[in-house]
């Protein structure tokens, strides 16, 4: 099928000839190849903060991709209108080959598209290549105060009881939901995301990556020459941004091993709050990650739960010694972001903003991060006890006891 054009805009095109091409259902899935391996759409976007656009994430080779073009179709007449994306590639890329970018599309002045498709040409046929909705242009789904995004899990994932603590604790916070990109996990592991399913908190996001390209387990391409970093991390995140900018009022960047503790208030609505009204042109709060070795344990018979024994994964009652700030080390932050205001993200900063960032003081929240030591060699006393956790020992408890229940 062949097309003649007539320029109406810059990079803006608009057939003489039409044809249906709206036809059939739109793609499900998370990530889509096009035609020439080096491009991957995620999901098209409408953005309308600054101009009206569609903006799709995508993943694409940083060199390799040069021109690729938006073709929106009209569901009703079938008319056609062509513009040539603009692809931003995003500059946290840590010199792997392939890289998140933003293709945004100028939208036609005279109707609202709901479905557009990734050429690589403004002329062809397009009837093979996905057909993606256009979300947020008329936003559904309940609204919650705050989103985790947990990216990327992978790994035949089974670090069971320290993820049902972390759920537990994110619902004590106040989180209304959590949206997980998940590539693989254990069974067990299943049968814990499926009970979050069936309660209503969780989402999860298919995240097949390694099915397209070779995948790093590791953030700089000098670590592991592969096609691109972490499982596409910074990928997810900037997608779950775009999934819940009208879904919800602020969305926390964090690992599954993380939880934002607050240490002046009793949960993460007080405290936003608080912040929000010292802060009000803010949409980033960037709080410091400290670490809470899993090899230290803390001496107690209170949290040493008997039924917790046989679940595979780390009881994070029992780890409430921190490692101190290394002075000349860099102390990467994790985040709660107003997804409104945010246009691109990395995984410690976001990249562009609308509005200003700030640093959040330990006193008043800080990252709990159980995980491996970063300074093993430290003898015990230059460990620093940190108890904040235990205030919610009583009903963490009692919660993740019940979940045990249902899944073991």
């Amino acid at each position: 099928m062949t097309y003649s054009y007539q320029l109406n805009r810059k990079f803006s095109f608009t057939p003489v000839v039409k044809s249906n091409i709206c036809q059939g259902s739109p793609t499900r899935n998370t990530i889509a190849p096009l035609r020439d391996n080096r491009s991957f759409i995620i999901a098209p976007y409408f953005d309308n903060r600054k101009n009206k656009m569609t903006r799709v994430i995508s993943i694409v080779h940083h060199k390799e991709v040069k021109e690729l073009y938006c073709w929106f179709c009209h569901p009703a007449n079938g008319q056609i209108h062509i513009s040539k994306a603009e692809i931003d590639v995003h500059s946290d890329r840590f010199d792997f080959p392939y890289a998140t970018a933003d293709l945004k599309c100028l939208e036609p002045r005279d109707w609202e598209p709901r479905y557009v498709s990734i050429h690589w040409s403004p002329t062809g046929d397009i009837d093979q290549l996905p057909k993606f909705e256009i979300r947020n242009r008329n936003p559904e789904g309940s609204l919650v105060e705050f989103t985790v995004c947990i990216s990327t899990m992978f790994g035949e994932y089974n670090n069971v009881l320290q993820f049902v603590q972390s759920m537990e604790m994110y619902k004590i916070l106040g989180v209304g939901r959590v949206m997980i990109y998940k590539n693989s996990c254990s069974p067990l592991m299943e049968k814990v995301l499926d009970y979050y399913i069936a309660e209503g908190i969780v989402e999860i996001i298919p995240w097949p990556i390694d099915s397209y390209l070779k995948v790093s387990t590791y953030w700089h391409h000098s670590m592991d020459p592969k096609d691109i970093g972490y499982y596409g991390q910074i990928t997810a995140l900037n997608d779950c941004i775009y999934r819940n900018m009208y879904r919800s009022k602020y969305v926390l960047l964090i690992d599954a091993d993380e939880i934002i503790l607050p240490g002046k208030y009793p949960d993460l609505k007080t405290m936003m709050q608080n912040l929000q009204g010292q802060h009000p042109g803010a949409g980033v709060f960037l709080f410091e990650n400290h670490i809470f070795p899993k090899t230290v344990f803390t001496p107690t018979d209170m949290f040493n739960v008997t039924s917790w024994s046989t679940v595979p994964g780390i009881n994070i009652l029992n780890h409430v010694i921190r490692e101190p700030d290394r002075k000349n080390v860099y102390n990467p932050s994790k985040m709660i972001v107003d997804p409104k205001k945010v246009v691109q993200t990395s995984v410690h900063s976001v990249l562009q903003i609308y509005g200003y960032s700030i640093k959040v003081p330990m006193d008043v929240a800080l990252i709990y991060h159980c995980r491996v030591p970063l300074q093993a060699a430290l003898p015990r006393e230059s460990l620093i006890k940190d108890t904040t956790l235990w205030r919610y020992n009583l009903s963490l408890i009692a919660s993740v006891n019940k979940v045990l229940q249902q899944i073991t």
